[in-house]
């Protein structure tokens, strides 16, 4: 075995090439790009033809997962946590349908919301669910749960859940790498019902799938990912969940702790484990990263009024990313936070890049809106959020993926017109065009700006499933060509697309506006890259 440094996201898709997997969907979210970046850019993947391209969104990713895994080969979705929403239709169904080639869904949850909308926690959709859930510590299991991934994936029929958080994901540690497995053959499944959830098969496919579930546990007991550490200390007993266990054992210079500890990386609960936890100690601290889930199944599992603490009475804070101080101080010891950032230390906002061509698009609206007062301008989530700040406060909501258009549709059914959305290329293909197609059949008033920038900026530059094709999606969808103005955002030409936008928002029909202009940071990548290539 050699050892290379990777990123936890990294070695979990290192893990995946050599685990012998033959595709990973994803559409492109922090802290989860990276995985299938690095895909993307090996060379073994390459010559081993894994399918790596972006999919539309984290729904169309997961079902073309699981249609390679129905095929017989190993396949992997990747998302961040609120990707998991938008992908739950098909996930949690697929916990009923059950898998034929190896199937893992890694989910990455973003504690503290470094650049997320909300802090949720995705293992509650497999706790729902019933699908086991892998948790890794550091990026070494984060590499080996992924060959035991699959090969526990095919061996219960089951997809599994890999659920990492912000730190892992963006950390490097030294992984050790082991020898590469070959790609299943192609197979068909061999109950020609197992994929047809009509009720009657349903009914029995989910009992099969209730009756997994004890052997499950018995399999977090045996897989060596969880483990009870027994300590001299009796008074207080922890239970640590994935990275918790890193931030534990980072209290302890000599790596051994006085009190036991319970490591938790495998769901289900081992509720022998615990009960005997529970049962030697005055008290028992939960250590997870993320919402209290260990903690309320903890609290209502015994049902012995032990003596619980954690998020839910406030040792531990009940949001935020944990981390090894929280974990000191809840243990009682020092707190080595440090000094707080002095006052002369200002933060800075982010903001637009310079010559971002959004700049301009926003500059024309906030002109051509003036007449009509503020509070009107429905945004989605990208690079153009950033139009709530100063210089420009040029948007009034932000809040999933796709809900600009559907937002500023229902406003207008309310009667506040005119109303504009403002969604990005490679959102709107995510999830805007169905939103669209309501305002067409409606026919509402509505003014939708869709800002090209021939790229999915916010998280690096990925290539956009809308390229070229923006104009011809929204005439198919039903808008009349004569309302899909086309513009150019640059400052020269203001006067333009002022008029332009105006005139839409005069109109009393749907109506698509499109300023396209490069994202510059993908001007300047590409330069660059035309650059080395003449060397």
């Amino acid at each position: 075995m050699k050892k290379v440094i990777l990123l936890g996201d990294e070695a979990i898709a290192q893990g995946a090439i050599d685990a012998g997997m033959s595709g990973i969907f994803a559409y492109p979210g922090t802290p989860s790009t990276e995985i299938t970046e690095y895909v993307q850019g090996s060379k073994e993947a390459k010559e081993k033809g894994i399918r790596s391209n972006w999919s539309a969104n984290e729904k169309t990713a997961c079902e073309a997962a699981l249609g390679m895994s129905y095929a017989g080969k190993r396949s992997m979705c990747c998302m961040k946590h609120v990707g998991v929403n938008v992908a739950a239709d098909n996930f949690v169904n697929a916990a009923v349908t059950g898998v034929n080639g190896g199937f893992i869904f890694v989910a990455a949850d973003d504690p503290s919301m470094h650049s997320s909308q909300n802090e949720q926690d995705s293992r509650f959709y497999a706790k729902f669910s019933f699908m086991p859930i892998l948790e890794p510590s550091n990026q070494q299991e984060a590499y080996d749960m992924m060959l035991y991934g699959f090969e526990y994936s095919e061996r219960i029929k089951l997809p599994v859940m890999l659920r990492i958080t912000t730190r892992l994901a963006h950390s490097r540690s030294g992984v050790a790498v082991k020898e590469q497995l070959p790609q299943n053959s192609l197979k068909l499944p061999e109950d020609p019902k197992q994929f047809v959830l009509l009720p009657a098969i349903a009914r029995a496919s989910y009992h099969n799938l209730l009756g997994k579930q004890e052997k499950m546990e018995q399999e977090g007991m045996k897989s060596g990912f969880n483990k009870y550490i027994d300590g001299a200390d009796k008074s207080l007993g922890i239970i640590a969940g994935g990275i918790g266990y890193n931030y534990l054992m980072e209290n302890f210079k000599n790596g051994k702790c006085p009190y036991p500890v319970l490591k938790i990386s495998q769901y289900p609960l081992p509720t022998v484990w615990i009960e005997k936890l529970v049962d030697s100690c005055e008290k028992v601290l939960v250590l997870e990263d993320g919402m209290p889930l260990i903690e309320e199944q903890l609290r209502g599992l015994l049902n012995r009024g032990a003596n619980i603490v954690g998020r839910l009475d406030d040792t531990v804070p009940r949001e935020g990313e944990l981390n090894p101080n929280i974990v000191a101080r809840a243990l009682g010891m020092d707190d080595t936070y440090g000094l707080p950032v002095p006052e002369l230390v200002m933060p800075r906002p982010p903001k637009l890049c310079d010559g971002c061509p959004h700049i301009d698009s926003y500059n024309a609206l906030n002109e051509a809106m003036k007449p009509y007062g503020n509070g009107r301008v429905f945004a989605d989530i990208g690079c153009y959020t950033l139009g709530f700040l100063p210089p420009f406060k040029a948007i009034n909501t932000t809040v999933n993926m796709g809900a600009s258009i559907t937002m500023a549709k229902g406003a207008t059914d309310a009667g506040l017109t005119p109303s504009v959305a403002v969604i990005g290329d490679s959102t709107f293909t995510h999830s805007g065009m169905t939103g669209l197609l309501d305002c067409v059949n409606d026919k509402v008033p509505v003014t939708i700006l869709i800002l090209d920038n021939e790229t999915t900026g916010m998280t690096g530059g990925q290539d956009s499933a809308a390229l070229g094709r923006i104009e011809q999606i929204c005439a198919g969808i039903g808008v009349e060509k004569e309302h899909i103005r086309v513009l150019t955002p640059l400052r020269k030409n203001h006067d333009e697309m002022v008029k332009v936008i105006s005139e839409e928002l005069a109109y009393n029909g749907v109506s698509v506006i499109i300023p396209r202009r490069e994202c510059i940071q993908t001007i300047g990548k590409r330069k660059r890259s035309q650059a080395v290539e003449k060397k």
